[in-house]
């Protein structure tokens, strides 16, 4: 297809309006939204963004926290700095969504929510600079994806697992969650990681693609910065083409059928028997309710 065609134009200019539109600042200050240093800290080391949840005990995914982490990003994605680490608290990097609030709030809070982490994991997948995961400890559902949105991922030796477990809960994936883990995750184990809602530890991580490296904890941060910074090293423009050209398979499937499947899973989320399921599993997991 010619390179001037209008349907390479359109997904040119899908891909990249999330660094080049108004990003709703105004309005996410006046939902409280700046008050990041309650839900995510932005710190530099040296050039280096680094953003560390620290949302609750476990920096679970509500609206606020999706928020904070979007935000932060589309405003460094126009900065100076060349690269970005994400990473958590106190042995957690994200728990995934938060269940007991989608309980609380019910279809009203869920309608809001699902397009707000639809748009996190959109604009750290297709973050046009460097974004290195430094995965601490827990990356769980949707603190998995997360990570794997990310371009290098590393994870802390020790007790942390890190996996999808979204159909133990009953609930499907959006459909840019689904393509992160196909473009992360090693082929072979495709199907077990999607279906078998493994959580696995570092060395199994790896093994099926969702981890690159395992470090020491208390070298994590400084491997991850350091990562960030060689990812950092190569000329942006071509570091961010060469990231667009691998992304655009999944920028041509989310075009054709994202909508369509993203309904679906809506409907399903929606649904009065998926509060059932995601009681009874809280109820399981989390003994809270």
């Amino acid at each position: 297809m010619p390179s001037g065609s209008p349907r390479r134009a359109r997904a040119r200019a899908y891909q990249w309006r999330r660094f080049h539109r108004h990003r709703e600042r105004d309005t996410m200050r006046g939902n409280g939204i700046s008050e990041a240093p309650r839900v995510l800290e932005v710190s530099h080391n040296g050039d280096i963004a680094v953003l560390k949840m620290g949302h609750g005990k476990v920096n679970a995914l509500d609206i606020e926290l999706c928020g904070h982490i979007t935000s932060r990003l589309e405003e460094l994605g126009t900065s100076s700095a060349p690269a970005v680490v994400l990473t958590g608290q106190a042995g957690i990097f994200s728990a995934g969504v938060d269940l007991i609030r989608a309980l609380e709030g019910g279809g009203t809070y869920l309608r809001d929510f699902l397009p707000v982490l639809r748009k996190l994991f959109d604009v750290m997948f297709f973050y046009p600079k460097p974004v290195v995961a430094a995965i601490n400890g827990h990356a769980i559902a949707g603190g998995c994806v997360l990570a794997c949105a990310a371009d290098q991922r590393l994870m802390a030796r020790g007790s942390g697992r890190i996996g999808v477990t979204e159909l133990l809960v009953g609930l499907p994936y959006p459909a840019i969650a689904l393509e992160i883990m196909r473009f992360t995750a090693v082929p072979a184990y495709f199907r077990e990681v999607i279906f078998g809602g493994g959580r696995y530890p570092a060395e199994a991580a790896a093994t099926r693609g969702l981890v690159d490296v395992i470090v020491d904890p208390e070298a994590l941060l400084a491997a991850a910065v350091e990562a960030a910074r060689s990812l950092a090293s190569l000329a942006p423009a071509a570091f961010a083409l060469t990231k667009s050209q691998t992304r655009q398979p999944v920028l041509d499937q989310l075009q054709k059928y994202g909508d369509v499947f993203d309904a679906a899973a809506d409907e399903i989320w929606l649904a009065p028997e998926s509060a059932s399921r995601i009681r009874d599993y809280v109820s399981r997991t989390f003994k809270k309710i």
